[in-house]
């Protein structure tokens, strides 16, 4: 069962999928609409789960489910894996991508592969300040609090640390 992603419990449980490239306004309301269905009619072992889906920053698909009625199962969970594996093909989207996600100066979401993080840090493109997102949150509550966090606070840290030792 499909409810807005403003009603959803904070503990449900959230998966964040990043796609490789901004999405049009289009492509957000395509996506939003193909969510919707396939929430609504979202199930683990026969029993519907109560559940939602909303794109954020025109580049992060997130889905909540609220676990206190209805646990999500192995298969169930591999089912919203195969609906953003399918959207991405038919709209030539990765939302699998593990680039780091962050805010640029001008408040534009960037991504850096993960083999050039270290020398963007280096290179100060990515300072303590930089709003990253952190995918590892696991909860409405965390993803309110904890996914838009400042470099300094996220794994980064470490990187920040080494510049400082020179």
């Amino acid at each position: 069962m499909y409810i807005p992603f403003s009603d959803i419990d904070l503990q449900s449980r959230v998966w964040v999928y990043q796609a490789n490239r901004k999405l049009t306004d289009s492509e957000t309301g395509i996506i939003t609409e193909t969510l919707k269905a396939s929430l609504d009619s979202w199930e683990a072992h026969g029993k519907a789960l109560t559940a939602s889906g909303k794109i954020f920053e025109h580049r992060f698909v997130v889905i909540a489910v609220d676990e206190r009625n209805e646990l999500p199962s192995g298969c169930s969970i591999d089912k919203s894996v195969h609906w953003l594996q399918e959207i991405g093909n038919r709209m030539q989207i990765d939302f699998f991508d593990r680039s780091l996600a962050y805010f640029d100066t001008n408040g534009e979401v960037q991504t850096i592969p993960v083999a050039k993080i270290k020398a963007s840090v280096q290179d100060e493109i990515i300072q303590p300040s930089t709003t990253v997102f952190d995918h590892q949150i696991v909860t409405k509550a965390q993803w309110m609090n904890r996914w838009k966090i400042p470099a300094s606070n996220s794994w980064l840290n470490r990187y920040f640390k080494e510049q400082t030792n020179f």
